[in-house]
């Protein structure tokens, strides 16, 4: 390398992160040129193996991803055909997730369906590479906020996958538990249960009950009935998976504290706050340990138990708490990154219910501008913030400005969301409790707001309902 660097045949920089290594375009194109077709395949395969064996997981230098997206993309440019030879290479399946875990959630559609357009053209329709790419564009779609064409999509994938592959298949099985996800993304617990349900009962009939796989069918069932309000038979459910997961996996497996996580949530959601609390400071003991600080799931365990040390009635604690974790996600993702503007969110949240109500006003405005540019005005995470700041402006003593805000944002929930989906049904309650304070000012928003489960959606839609194992 260094040989080359001093000829000016490349530049090395050992001393930066990563030790970059550039070449210049007319150089890189005469080394390229002086191969034979074989020898250039495998150079690129070998490029490529190069790239997905550097990229780590989880991605948390955002510097280091976009380098390695960026030299995925001049890989693709001079040797695409090389990289569907034999079959599509993982590095471009990982791209994509890539753009996905970075909240670039447009970007990775749209690579995706370049992505699925390419695959169907290099191996067919039907091909289980294409199917693949598909999967990715139907998360994509997801992440964008449009969980109903999502689950849509992946009704239309599963009678492919079905065709193709058979309804027996790890990729059918997969597709239908996606569509059970996005299902319950769409509002719908209940359809997400009756999908689960079903599912779990063929992957128990071809498999076991203590398989990996049926595992993870039994974690998001349980996860979908805890969120369509069945708390008795979530909490048994989670409390019976996680003794397996010990059994099976030991203590410090990732599934085992992903099952931690959902047993004390199902347990704080049936009312039991202090206990969550508990078990979420237990749970972040151990991810410490074995994780490490900067991990995402460790950052989501911080998550979740400020939410609950809130619930419990400690606000300034819960605000505390997302005070610091707001710096290391900001460290540790980067501002845009929607686990960031959600923390964003949830501190302002609290910050109002420990009685800051117009910093929280002021600091929810200031993020709804950057939810507007980074997610879009439409996007589920931007309408909850504009609930959010609908209410505080009314605690603040804007009464007027409350209605008219929550009435305008009813309107784009019921179009995005539809009129039952959970989040629209807490605005249309928070629309006639602001517009009833006109009338007797002696209410207490908090309750009512509460009550409607905004913020416990919210926290869940940056933590871990699920979302360990989903994949």
């Amino acid at each position: 390398m260094r040989a080359l660097h001093r000829l000016s045949l490349l530049q090395h920089t050992p001393d930066t992160p990563h030790q970059a290594v550039r070449v210049h375009q007319l150089i890189q194109r005469a080394t390229r040129d002086s191969l034979t077709d074989d020898r250039y395949c495998d150079l690129a395969r070998t490029a490529a193996d190069a790239l997905l064996a550097a990229w780590p997981d989880p991605e948390r230098d955002t510097t280091f991803a976009q380098s390695l997206r960026d030299n995925t993309t001049a890989l693709t440019i001079c040797a695409e055909h090389e990289l569907y030879q034999p079959d599509p290479h993982d590095v471009l399946y990982r791209t994509g997730r890539s753009l996905g875990a970075a909240g670039q959630a447009i970007a990775a559609r749209n690579y995706f369906q370049r992505l699925a357009d390419t695959t169907a053209h290099h191996m067919g329709p039907d091909h289980l590479d294409t199917l693949l790419a598909r999967r990715g564009l139907a998360t994509a779609q997801g992440e964008t906020g449009d969980a109903a064409g999502a689950a849509a999509a992946f009704y239309e994938l599963l009678t492919d996958a079905v065709r193709g592959q058979g309804p027996d298949h790890f990729s059918t099985w997969t597709i239908r538990n996606d569509i059970a996800h996005w299902r319950r993304k769409a509002g719908d617990a209940a359809g997400a249960a009756a999908v689960l349900a079903e599912l779990l009962d063929d992957m128990v009939r071809a498999l076991g009950r203590e398989h990996p796989q049926t595992l993870t069918a039994r974690h998001n069932l349980a996860s979908a009935r805890q969120e369509a309000g069945e708390m008795e038979e979530a909490v048994a459910e989670c409390s019976e998976l996680l003794v397996d997961r010990l059994r099976e996996l030991g203590p410090d497996h990732l599934a085992t504290m992903a099952a931690r996580n959902n047993l004390a949530s199902a347990r704080g959601d049936a009312g039991d706050a202090e206990g969550a609390v508990a078990e979420f400071s237990e749970l972040l003991v151990d991810r410490l340990r074995v994780l490490g600080q900067d991990h995402p799931d460790t950052l989501k365990t911080r998550n979740n138990l400020a939410s609950w040390r809130g619930e419990a009635g400690d606000a300034e604690g819960a605000a505390a708490a997302f005070s610091e974790l707001l710096a290391d996600r900001l460290r540790v993702l980067g501002q845009d990154h929607p686990d960031t503007l959600m923390t964003r969110n949830n501190l302002a949240y609290w910050r109002g219910e420990a009685g800051d109500v117009e910093g929280a006003a002021a600091a929810l405005t200031e993020l709804l501008a950057d939810m507007v540019r980074v997610l879009g005005r439409n996007h589920p995470d931007t309408l909850t913030t504009r609930n959010n700041l609908a209410c505080k402006r009314g605690q603040t003593g804007d009464a007027e400005g409350a209605v008219a805000a929550l009435a305008e944002l009813l309107g784009d929930r019921v179009r995005v969301l539809g009129y039952y989906h959970p989040d629209t049904l807490v605005t249309l309650g928070n629309l006639a409790y602001w517009r009833g304070v006109w009338s007797d000012v002696s209410s207490d928003p908090t309750d009512r707001r509460r009550s409607n489960g905004q913020r416990s959606g919210k926290r869940r839609s940056v933590g871990e309902m699920g979302a360990d194992e989903h994949e």
